[in-house]
């Protein structure tokens, strides 16, 4: 029987594993000129920090999360998020001895079962940015400015940032009512997830993407209306930083975020590249998040972007797979020899160069270097060797020339390193 991957688990292949590096390579360039430092935590944590800190009555933690009892008897989870795997850290390693304020970033795999569709699966990345430690408005428009200057720098142009408050723990509850006794009056129109997210975490419901669910709450009240004096502030100065950078916005007092932990901030941004609306990232400010799973008054902002999305929406020029700067076609074993030589020495400069194994014929060998895309080809063979130089083609315009073998490898580095 043939072995395949676990639906919705997938290879990324050699073809498109560039497009990848070059997002990741983006996000390191952008994010350390930021301030922030790169972050690794592990796969698995105990299943209790997710529901801690993410909320119980998530659609995350009741339905999507890939949890189960090791040998000891722990119950441990994938990790579906990576927010709560680094507030667990930093306060696990006390890294705020060093600094108050922490300013990290991740890249990794994260795990939820849900029904595999394009650009979501089981097993997906994200890049995800926090900081820990800060309280002041500033650094919320901090973070928004970095997310839009990295996304623009993968290539994405026609940005729109929308930016909310969802008001903090003095204020939410009073909103919540006044949302719930609205949604209560017409139960009736909404989805069975819906019916039951409004005794749990009624806001939730502004996620849901049900034709129906949207219709019923065009008129419900707006979080904005109900905020507290310091989260008006808060917000006043979100919005004051984001305008001393230039930075254009639009309030969308309908937006919320999916997770229990988050307050005051939220933000998405929006592309329009490829013609209509698409949500390409997300995020906010998470105050109560360390308290939940420390005890401890710590605030954050932060925000994930998921890998696949943003790499299907990249231009197609973006991150293209690097092939092979040299093939050498040879004709027999002294050439082979030679070939192995030079291919080592290339590769020692760090040019790639690929060459014949199996003693094939010119013809197949010069077949394979136009299917690897290599940009030249090197010939050696008998008479070559014998005249004391190699035909070097040029595989774009097919022009050749002479090159002297003692002169080989330097006019070899210096042809291929200004290619």
């Amino acid at each position: 029987m043939e072995i395949k991957a676990i639906r919705g688990f997938n290879d990324i292949l050699p073809g498109e594993i560039g497009r990848w590096q070059f997002v990741e390579k983006t996000v390191r360039e952008v994010f350390e000129g930021f301030g922030f430092s790169e972050i690794r935590i592990p796969v698995l944590e105990r299943t209790e920090l997710f529901a801690r800190g993410i909320g119980e009555a998530t659609d995350i933690v009741e339905k999507e999360m890939y949890t189960f009892t090791d040998r000891s008897g722990n119950s441990l989870t994938l990790r579906p998020e990576a927010t709560a795997s680094m507030a667990r850290a930093y306060l696990e390693h006390q890294l705020h001895t060093f600094d108050p304020v922490a300013k990290l970033y991740f890249m990794g795999p994260m795990f939820r079962y849900e029904r595999p569709q394009k650009g979501r699966y089981r097993q997906f990345h994200q890049i995800d940015a926090e900081v820990f430690g800060v309280h002041n408005p500033v650094v919320d428009a901090e973070v928004i400015i970095m997310l839009i200057q990295f996304l623009k720098k993968v290539g994405l142009e026609q940005l729109e940032l929308q930016i909310n408050s969802l008001g903090c723990r003095e204020c939410r509850p009073q909103y919540r009512e006044k949302l719930k006794s609205f949604l209560e009056k017409k139960s009736f129109q909404l989805c069975e997830d819906c019916q039951r997210r409004l005794q749990t975490n009624p806001l939730r419901i502004f996620d849901c993407k049900v034709d129906d669910c949207k219709q019923t709450i065009l008129g419900a009240p707006q979080v904005t209306d109900y905020l507290c004096t310091a989260c008006v502030n808060h917000f006043e100065g979100v919005k004051e930083y984001l305008s001393m950078a230039g930075l254009t916005y639009v309030l969308n007092p309908r937006m919320v975020r999916g997770l229990d932990y988050y307050t005051r901030t939220a933000f998405e941004v929006v592309s329009y590249d490829l013609g209509s609306q698409n949500a390409v990232t997300g995020g906010g400010r998470y105050d109560n998040l360390f308290q939940e799973i420390g005890g401890v008054d710590i605030p954050g902002i932060g925000f994930a972007v998921g890998m696949e999305r943003l790499i299907s929406l990249l231009p197609r020029d973006k991150g293209l797979v690097r092939y092979p700067d040299l093939f050498i076609a040879t004709l027999g074993e002294d050439t082979k020899r030679e070939a192995y030589r030079l291919a080592n020495q290339l590769h020692l400069e760090g040019l790639r160069a690929e060459f014949d194994y199996e003693g094939k014929s010119l013809k197949s060998q010069m077949r394979r270097a136009d299917k690897l895309k290599a940009s030249y080809t090197l010939i050696l063979g008998g008479d070559e060797m014998k005249r004391g130089k190699a035909v070097l083609r040029n595989m774009a315009d097919k022009s050749q020339e002479d090159i002297p073998m003692d002169e080989l490898a330097g006019t070899l580095k210096t042809k291929l390193l200004s290619h």
